[in-house]
């Protein structure tokens, strides 16, 4: 049976905690996901505080830690991207 899970945070995935500012940023350590359809959905969350903290990872979940003030301070995937290089703007001058 495949499950039907809409994951919210990835492995590498960088967080805070909008309620709990004094646990520090957090980096997601572990990613748990049940095969099940009714199964359960976790992640790991490594604070600067020492602590790691699990929460539940499933959007369509009540429970999601997302509805409980974990947000993503940055992504992995779009840490690397570089900027737009401006071009010059051309002129165009009369001779």
């Amino acid at each position: 049976m495949d499950s039907n899970h809409r994951l919210y945070l990835r492995l590498g995935d960088k967080v805070i905690h909008t309620n709990y500012g004094e646990w520090g940023d957090g980096v997601v350590v572990e990613v748990m996901t049940s095969v099940l359809a009714w199964g359960t959905c976790l992640v790991r969350i490594l604070f600067e505080d020492g602590q790691q903290r699990t929460f539940n990872n499933d959007l369509d979940s009540d429970m999601c830690c997302y509805y409980f003030g974990v947000r993503r301070s940055q992504h992995p995937l779009f840490t690397n991207q570089r900027s737009r290089v401006q071009r010059p703007t051309k002129r165009i001058t009369r001779e």
